[in-house]
């Protein structure tokens, strides 16, 4: 019998991407999907899955406190977009991580320790050892997160929610965030940005632009062989994707 799967993911597209990739492997049965952690946790009670494909950073409830909630511990395969996160921690606990964006070669990996586990050819990892050792290991990564940005104007500072903010470009030597109402000047080349934004939301698509990926409504061809995003705000921003930054978008975006 098939292990009995349960995916959890604040990124739709990711989640697509994930259940995708497990549909054409065949090696687990899916019982269900999640967005939001919260809810997650009260199907995951009622459906009692053998495993759990658990995004770490999610808004509200992270895995680890949706874990410490549930009564039953199904084995856990995380995803997560850092590799800062103690790691070693995960190979010892946990059946497995995968790293964002998921690649067949990873997944085929945990799906093998998955199988062996379950055959009892393995050991069964113990969550609980797991998330004692993680707490402490995240308190210093979240609070470094960014969740909003200044812009100074004059003698005033805005602070700006990333969650509003569509894109951040580079013009005239100057860095903006844009938003649905206008653009915003902020203190940061894009090169510090793409290091300090949550890899989880935001890619890189040019070397003058970061796009924020809730934002994106199409991927499409170009004049001239280029690629183009069209975004989700009222002016329907169109922004040129790179070739050398087109792989990496396509695999964000599930494509």
């Amino acid at each position: 019998m098939k292990p009995r799967a349960f995916l959890v993911d604040d990124e739709p597209l990711a989640l697509r991407r994930l259940e995708r990739m497990l549909r054409e492997d065949g090696r687990v049965e899916i019982l269900g999907t999640a967005t939001d952690p919260e809810r997650a946790s009260l199907e995951i009670e009622l459906l009692a899955p053998d495993v759990l494909f658990l995004d770490i950073q999610m808004p509200g409830l992270t895995g680890f406190d949706l874990l410490g909630r549930l009564d039953r511990q199904p084995l856990v395969i995380f995803t997560t977009a850092y590799d800062q996160y103690a790691l070693r921690a995960f190979e010892h606990h946990s059946v497995d991580y995968l790293l964002k964006p998921v690649e067949q070669e990873q997944l085929d990996r945990a799906l093998s320790k998955l199988e062996r586990m379950v055959g009892g050819d393995a050991p069964r990892p113990e969550i609980k050892d797991l998330l004692r050792q993680i707490s402490s290991a995240l308190q210093p990564h979240q609070s470094a997160g960014l969740d909003r940005i200044p812009s100074r104007s004059g003698e005033r500072v805005h602070f700006l929610e990333l969650s509003r903010i569509t894109h951040f470009f580079a013009e005239d030597k100057l860095t903006y965030a844009a938003t649905g109402d206008k653009n915003w000047a902020v203190d940061r080349t894009i090169a510090e940005l793409e290091e300090k934004l949550d890899p989880a939301r935001f890619v890189r698509v040019h070397r003058s632009t970061i796009v924020n990926l809730e934002f994106v409504n199409e991927l499409y061809s170009w004049f001239g062989g280029r690629m183009m995003l069209r975004l989700k705000d009222q002016k329907k921003t169109e922004l040129t994707v790179s070739r050398e930054r087109l792989k990496e978008l396509k695999e964000r975006l599930g494509l």
